[in-house]
């Protein structure tokens, strides 16, 4: 008599491992074409500053779409995907145009060019194999859905000391902070205010333009603080090809993202409570863009917007658990679990940020090893 079959269980962590790898198998086959290109053209100047921008471009619109387009694409998912995108598009285009032409070929808005010449973040003249990688690296953790900062992932390679990463930390830590008590402060004070008004499905139309009107002013503060992101693998003046190249590369990506609906990164937006309704959206995209715009006049640092967001995300989820009067600590457990979660994430991607740095420059890599020798 024939035995019967039985039926292998799927939470073995080596099956989990096969599973994962044959699902992503395209994309793991790209990274690792990423990986061999860069070691291959690691010794040539332009052809690696271009591939180190392609990666870039790529990567940081990939992982920031949670913070400044996020609400925005999860809001409008019954509009057609080109429509978001010319109307996000051209708003990118108007706000780099202007700082190209206004600070004489630099579309950072001095993000990463000071006033006199000189920069915290100079380009190389022969990149490292770690500056490359970089963004590849964003890549795979924002396939993980992990939102991690794009500003400390790939300015950190690029600082000259380790200076500008302490105050880059140092700028994004006082972000979430002002964003987590910001956010908290609205959304607890005005519960019961938002609950009656945002309760009814039905809504005035005046509330989809104002949405619209506060995501494009959100999208570009954005573009003022995070272009530097995919602008530090180019010169810090860019000439007219090279903000050309610069410019259509980032549009059409732009594109891509929206016709992907924010890809797999979108989850971490999407799972919070009610942000697909365009009023709460809205006022989360409202609180965000005070904050930046008040970040970004206080000093030219650049700041990790990730951070804020999730302190404005984290601010809110909490604040709705503890107003909420429903019985039980279950939802409130579900919130600090998910903050706890999106905060872990982050601090990951300062870690493995710092690692990157380290190994692409020997002066920071010296300091970090004579903190540690201090410190024991």
């Amino acid at each position: 008599m024939a035995k019967k079959f039985k039926r292998i269980e799927r939470n073995r962590p080596y099956l989990n491992v096969l599973d994962f790898l044959i699902q992503e198998k395209t994309f793991l086959a790209i990274i690792l074409s990423g990986f061999v290109l860069a070691a291959i053209l690691i010794d040539y100047g332009r052809a690696a500053m271009w591939l180190g921008f392609a990666f870039a471009a790529y990567a940081a619109v990939a992982n920031d779409s949670i913070q400044s387009l996020g609400t925005f694409i999860e809001s409008n998912k019954l509009r057609q995907w080109w429509v978001l995108w010319l109307f996000i598009g051209s708003i990118f285009l108007i706000t780099v145009t202007f700082s190209w032409v206004y600070f004489d070929g630099d579309v950072t808005y001095q993000r990463l060019l000071n006033p006199d010449g000189t920069s915290d973040y100079p380009h190389p003249e022969n990149f490292s194999f770690f500056q490359i990688i970089a963004p590849l690296v964003l890549l795979i953790l924002t396939r993980m859905r992990m939102p991690v900062s794009t500003t400390f992932l790939l300015l950190s390679v690029f600082s000259a000391s380790s200076s500008g990463i302490t105050s880059m930390v140092l700028k994004s830590v006082s972000g979430y902070a002002l964003a987590f008590i910001l956010s908290f402060i609205v959304w607890y004070a005005g519960y019961n205010i938002i609950k009656k008004y945002f309760k009814s499905r039905s809504m005035h139309v005046g509330w989809s333009i104002t949405q619209w009107v506060v995501s494009g002013t959100l999208w570009a503060v954005w573009v003022m603080q995070d272009g530097a992101n995919v602008a530090v693998f180019l010169p810090r003046q860019q000439t007219a090809f090279q903000f050309f190249v610069f410019a259509a590369t980032i549009f059409f990506g732009l594109g891509l993202l929206f016709y992907l609906r924010g890809d797999k990164i979108q989850r971490v937006v999407s799972e919070k409570v009610r942000i697909s309704d365009v009023r709460a959206a809205t006022l989360v995209d409202l609180t965000y863009v005070i904050l930046l715009i008040y970040k970004l006049f206080i000093s030219t640092v650049p700041m990790s917007t990730t951070w804020v967001f999730l302190g404005i995300i984290g601010g809110r989820e909490i604040a709705v658990s503890l107003a909420r009067k429903k019985k039980g600590k279950k939802h409130k457990m579900k919130a600090g679990k998910m903050i706890l979660r999106d905060f872990s994430y982050a601090m990951i991607g300062l870690l493995i940020s710092v690692a990157l740095a380290s190994g692409a420059n020997p002066a920071i890599r010296a300091e970090i090893i004579n903190f540690f020798m201090k410190l024991f």
